[in-house]
């Protein structure tokens, strides 16, 4: 048997070999497995890193809360869980926190407050019975002083969409009447301004783009600010899209309106002006002007008077 076709058929089996071991070799890596197989080769001090880069809210509190959140949740009602769902609506919802969530910081502020009040007056003040009624009174007190941060926060948030609307009004009505419709003049009103209420105009875009009717996700603005200005404005805006109205001549209308009322709420605000310094006049400057005038003649008197009975 010759040799050499034998050699010439080995060589190229290794070449075919060779070749299908390249093509393995380069073969696409999935980027799952990569992620993964880079995941595991973390070190403790990386995974370490990559919890301290988190905001402090989301690696202590977010936690905690949410434990004692299941517990607090068992003795309260769904109503209630409504409510405080809603209330964190109004208020923005601040740290993108749920009704479980806001439960639980209630209850670690109830703790903390109980906790330092016995630890004040019960261990310190070494009056252990006083320590322990003023930590139940604490749990109290704790548990209801989130409430008025987060009405504070409604309040605000109010404000400034009622001093935002007649501005972002304004530049809605400009763009439309410019040749936009109704829905790019909004995205350009979320382009050239911020706020709340800016925010609001985000989300209810976003909704539309994904699929929302426009005159629904306007109405939800509703509930989540309860602002009477813009809730009319969102009204008109809604029947003139079912009326077949010009939206131009709406808006132009209801910014008027705006202007008008902001202009109302300037002159009674300076109204109300004089009845508000009364206060701090009466209760500051008056009594130091009283002790400048009054000072030296009842010194006087008084100095008359002991000079007076010696003599009697």
């Amino acid at each position: 048997m010759p040799l050499l076709p034998v050699i010439v058929a080995a060589v190229a089996a290794a070449a075919v070999i060779l070749i299908a071991f390249g093509l393995a070799g380069n073969a696409p890596v999935d980027p799952v497995q990569a992620r993964l197989t880079q995941l595991g080769s973390m070190t403790a001090k990386n995974l370490e890193e990559l919890e301290l880069q988190q905001p402090f809210f989301d690696r202590t509190i977010r936690p905690l809360a949410a434990r004692l959140s299941g517990s607090v949740a068992r003795i309260t009602s769904s109503n209630f869980s409504e409510r405080t769902e809603k209330r964190l609506a109004l208020a923005g919802n601040p740290g993108e926190m749920r009704t479980a969530d806001w439960l639980g910081i209630k209850a670690i502020v109830a703790v903390v407050t109980a906790a330092v009040l016995f630890v004040v007056f019960g261990l310190l003040g070494q009056n252990f019975f006083g320590g322990i009624v003023l930590g139940v009174v604490g749990l109290g007190i704790g548990y209801i002083l989130p409430e008025f941060w987060l009405s504070g926060r409604v309040k605000k948030r109010q404000k400034a969409i009622l001093l935002q609307i007649p501005d972002a009004l304004d530049l809605l009505t400009i763009s439309v009447r410019a040749g936009l419709g109704f829905d790019a003049a909004l995205g350009k009103v979320v382009e050239k301004m911020k706020g709340p209420l800016i925010d609001e105009f985000r989300r209810a875009l976003a909704e539309v783009r994904v699929g929302k009717v426009r005159r629904e996700a306007l109405r939800d603005i509703i509930p989540r600010t309860e602002v009477v200005p813009l809730t009319n404005f969102v009204g008109a805006i809604i029947q003139a899209e079912q009326l077949g109205v010009s939206i131009s001549k709406v808006l132009q209308v209801q910014s008027e309106q705006l202007r008008i009322e902001r202009r109302q709420r300037a002159e009674e605000a300076a109204a109300k002006a004089p009845i508000k310094m009364l206060f701090p006049l009466v209760g500051c400057i008056f009594p130091a002007l009283f002790i400048v005038i009054l000072g030296p003649a009842i010194i006087l008197i008084i100095g008359n008077i002991g000079v007076a009975q010696p003599g009697g």
